[in-house]
Formats: structure tokens, sequence, C-alpha cells
């Protein structure tokens, strides 16, 4: 995967239901080229479906954990695009503090969320992680 790729991958994320013709307006490429690209992902199994998002208090069934995570001197930009792709990454977030930036995963199971910590932790760059589960929420903005 490629930049281009990493930053599709985040536009869908944000919204897979963008017509072709606009990711490929917001990526400066033309529309073949984003739908082979789509379909290339699908093929090689990184694009594995498309989903519905609820709000968080309504998902009762999924899990949540935020990823503190220190970044290795100034990998930080590689890191993030890393980061963009991996598909157990629900938000991303650049912090101050003893932890260069805030990762909030999503799973369906802790099976699930055993594999994005360990792909994530795999990411060149990444000095350490601590990881804590969300069991209850509050209040919402």
């Amino acid at each position: 995967m490629d930049s281009t790729d990493l930053q599709l991958i985040a536009l869908l994320r944000q919204d897979a239901r963008v017509p072709v013709a606009l990711l490929a307006q917001k990526l400066g490429v033309s529309r073949g080229t984003v739908a082979n690209r789509i379909r290339k992902l699908e093929d090689e199994g990184v694009l594995v479906g498309y989903t519905v998002l609820l709000r968080p208090d309504v998902e009762t069934q999924r899990i949540t954990a935020w990823m503190s995570i220190a970044v290795e001197g100034n990998q930080t930009r590689e890191v993030i695009a890393h980061l963009l792709g991996e598909p157990g990454v629900a938000g991303l977030h650049d912090t101050n503090g003893r932890w260069d930036l805030l990762a909030e995963l999503r799973a369906a199971h802790l099976g699930e969320l055993a594999a994005v910590l360990e792909r994530v932790r795999l990411i060149r760059g990444i000095a350490a992680t601590e990881t804590s589960i969300h069991l209850q929420t509050y209040k919402l903005a």
C-alpha cells in the first residue's frame, strides 16, 4: 500500500458511501484509478466490507479501547499514515504530554481487539503503547 491507498482508506472510513468521482477529486486521481484501487484493496483482503456506524451508546455489543502511543523520534507522520489505514482504529488524536497519539480502537470481541493491538504494536516507529478498555459512558457531548 502506498500513501494514496492509505488516503483512500481514510476517506472511506469517514464515509464509505462517498461517490468514486468525489474520492478521485479529493485524491487528485482519475475515477478509474480509484475504482481499480478499491477493487485491488478488496481482492487483497484489506477492505473486507462496508458497515453502518452507530453512536457509541447504541453499540452495546462492541468493545472500545483507548490506546496511548509513544512515537520514536520524528516518525509521527509515518505512524499516523499507517494508523489511518488500520481498520481497527476508529479515531486518532494528536496529544501532548507523555503520549504522542491517542487512538480509539473498536472491535467486535476480545480476539479481534487482540489482533488490532498486535498489528498496531508492529508498526515501525511506535516506541510504546498503553491500552485501556472502555467500560461505560456516563456523559456524551
